[in-house]
């Protein structure tokens, strides 16, 4: 893609690097999107650096991790950029739900097969191909990946490195949505956008992608012990089950945290630093 199809809204300077703010046409999405990018301060032409893509949670938007989340300061010590997408495609002639967890701010990270979703919520097409591609031609990134995520975008990230490995030298999740096809949260936004055959929801279930597809890439969970949502919609112990089989995974339970940015924000620099040990590799 042409330079020209970005547009900026906003730049600022931080931690000696650059905190941007962008919209483009998007052709996946068939919408005007947003997404955000950290540049640390070693990032040049001449010297292009790798970046850990991070996916928000529901209601969410880029803005939420670029504000809340802390991690601007270590990734401008460690040279490593920030990719933060929408969790959505959105604008008015986007279908959407009235309620928060379907619609526009609930994408779940996967390709919707039914309609009226069909048409533009093709998140996991957007974030694997469209987008890598789009920041790497406009943005001195290298072909060097991460993935990382809370909540529904744990759920993204350990989905799209359970499918797409060869694209990532890591993976790590904050509270994710582990086993989406035994909760509230995960049933409702599947059968809305993939139907009823169960073997579609699998596709994109975590856990489900682990045991029948193992997972070569090292991977960090963190996941608070007060969460609200611990026992109803994130089936922690369920990852951990599979996790056990995995030759480098950790998944760890943080006494007393909630699902809030106050935790992600705690354990980011942790997150930074695993994934620096294979994207600086």
């Amino acid at each position: 893609m042409p330079l020209f199809t970005l547009t900026t809204i906003s730049q600022q300077k931080h931690f000696a690097g650059l905190q941007i703010r962008v919209e483009h046409e998007s052709q996946v999405l068939n919408c005007t999107m947003r997404f955000s990018v950290f540049l640390p301060p070693q990032a040049s032409a001449d010297n292009p650096v790798p970046a850990l893509y991070w996916l928000t949670g529901l209601t969410g938007t880029d803005e939420n991790f670029s504000t809340k989340s802390g991690a601007q300061r270590i990734a401008a010590e460690l040279g490593i950029a920030l990719v933060i997408p929408d969790t959505s495609p959105r604008g008015a002639h986007v279908p959407n739900d009235d309620a928060y967890d379907l619609g526009q701010g609930a994408g779940f990270y996967l390709n919707a097969t039914e309609a009226p979703w069909d048409k533009n919520f093709l998140m996991f097409d957007y974030i694997t191909c469209e987008l890598p591609s789009l920041v790497e031609q406009n943005f001195p990134l290298n072909n060097r990946r991460a993935i990382s995520g809370h909540s529904m975008g744990g759920h993204g990230a350990l989905m799209i490195a359970a499918r797409l490995p060869e694209r990532f030298v890591s993976v790590s999740a904050f509270a994710p949505i582990a086993n989406p096809i035994h909760c509230p949260w995960g049933q409702k936004a599947f059968a809305a956008y993939l139907g009823n055959d169960q073997e579609r929801w699998q596709q994109y279930d975590s856990v489900e992608l682990l045991k029948a597809r193992g997972l070569m890439l090292p991977l960090l969970v963190d996941t608070g012990t007060a969460d609200e949502f611990l026992t109803k919609q994130l089936n922690t112990e369920a990852l951990i089950a599979v996790a056990a089989g995995l030759p480098d995974a950790r998944v760890r339970y943080q006494e007393g945290y909630d699902h809030s940015y106050y935790f992600v924000s705690t354990f980011m620099e942790e997150h930074l630093r695993f994934h620096a040990r294979y994207l600086l590799a």
